[in-house]
């Protein structure tokens, strides 16, 4: 057994190996048969006031629903996927124990995301680290303003590489190529992120 395959990270909502889960909710329903993720954090991904971190995707004014789902999405893929052994990292951190680090992310899901988010508004570049908490949810740092997505990231690699620090790279790859990591997939044809993960392991 590849230790870099079908793991869990040491992270904050994450279950100590992967399994099934009965039912996930919503958007995150795709990996029920083989997750990392509880029903329970599958739901709370969903909420506006989530308790999974606190964090308020409306602190530039309404996110739009096409382009919060892929934040969504994008929730789900991190708390539920048992395929990103290989770009699993130690951290030092008060919240976890690992992270991910440049997971090669299909180039479709990367364009599609900043795609949908072109209506969006947000005064950060790095959503991980720099906001003000004074309220116990994050809020822009004084003496940032907000901005259009489309100024904050200028290019669909931008989105996807500088939002979380580095946790996913651009891949030039397309999906179903077996070589990148996807967002989206159809669970009725299995999970694609199996042999990506296998690839890179």
């Amino acid at each position: 057994q590849d230790p870099l395959l079908n793991v869990c990270m040491d992270a904050k909502h994450h279950k100590s190996h992967p399994g099934p889960e009965g039912q996930l909710y919503g958007q995150c329903s795709p990996w029920k048969d083989n997750a990392c993720c509880t029903a329970n954090t599958t739901s709370e991904a969903h909420r506006d006031h989530s308790l999974l971190y606190n964090f308020n995707w409306h602190h530039c004014g309404a996110m739009p629903p096409k382009c919060k789902r892929h934040f969504i999405q994008d929730t789900c893929l991190y708390e539920c996927s048992p395929n990103l052994g290989p770009w699993i990292q130690q951290v030092n951190s008060s919240w976890r124990r690992e992270r991910i680090l440049d997971v090669p992310l299909c180039r479709e899901d990367c364009e599609e995301w900043w795609e949908d988010c072109q209506d969006a508004w947000t005064c950060k570049e790095n959503w991980h680290e720099g906001w003000n908490w004074a309220t116990g949810r994050n809020r822009c740092p004084w003496g940032t303003s907000c901005r259009p997505f489309g100024q904050v990231f200028p290019r669909p690699r931008d989105l996807c590489e500088k939002v979380w620090s580095g946790s996913f790279r651009y891949s030039p790859e397309r999906r179903g190529s077996g070589r990148c990591i996807q967002m989206w997939f159809d669970p009725a044809r299995g999970n694609p992120n199996a042999a990506a993960a296998r690839f890179h392991a």
